[in-house]
């Protein structure tokens, strides 16, 4: 009676993973708009690298890290990525608490009430940016937030689809951006009077 059901699922499940592969960024919408903080979600070399020239451009006037391993210091994150601390080191805050996106933006959100902010450029890999934005938004529906992707060398964006590494790596993601919005939809039933 329901053998229909899965196929269905299956189906709705591809067609949206195509949308998701398509609309992966390919670039910076905007590069301009300065905003309260800079945050870079740890993961990549690119990401911070992106984030400490953003901090040099001044487009903001703080830098925060979420997902840092503990132990690391400011100091020892900059002398990592080989930069000057005495160049960046007053406006760098480290988040040693988050372990996922989704305590990536909790940790994110915290810090953010506490200064006061109220507009934040992301900072995270192209392929991972939806799923970012969507666990942002919902931990800080009130903070504007600007994308600002980087772009991996081994992630191969135009035609993906012959790299199996690249192809596993946006299915992944996809499944993850899923199960985010479902959680965020139950969340909300919950909440719901």
């Amino acid at each position: 009676m329901f053998r229909w059901i899965p196929p269905v699922l299956a189906a709705g499940w591809l067609a949206g993973f195509f949308w998701y592969a398509a609309d992966v960024p390919d670039l910076v919408a905007d590069a301009t708009t300065p905003t309260d903080a800079i945050v870079v979600l740890t993961g990549g070399s690119e990401r911070l690298d992106a984030g400490l020239n953003l901090l040099r451009q001044k487009m903001a006037g703080k830098l925060f890290v979420s997902g840092v391993y503990r132990g690391i210091d400011v100091n020892e994150l900059l002398r990592l990525s080989r930069q000057k601390p005495e160049e960046l080191e007053c406006c760098i805050v480290l988040g040693h608490t988050a372990d996922n996106t989704a305590g990536n933006a909790i940790e994110t959100a915290a810090w953010m009430r506490a200064e006061g902010y109220r507009s934040l450029r992301l900072v995270t890999a192209n392929y991972h940016m939806r799923r970012s934005l969507a666990e942002f938004h919902h931990a800080m529906p009130d903070v504007k937030i600007i994308p600002h992707p980087v772009f991996p060398d081994k992630v191969k964006h135009e035609q993906w689809w012959l790299w199996p590494g690249t192809a596993h790596l946006i299915a992944t993601e996809y499944t993850k951006y899923l199960a985010a919005q479902l959680r965020h939809w139950a969340e909300l039933q919950e909440d719901a009077p």
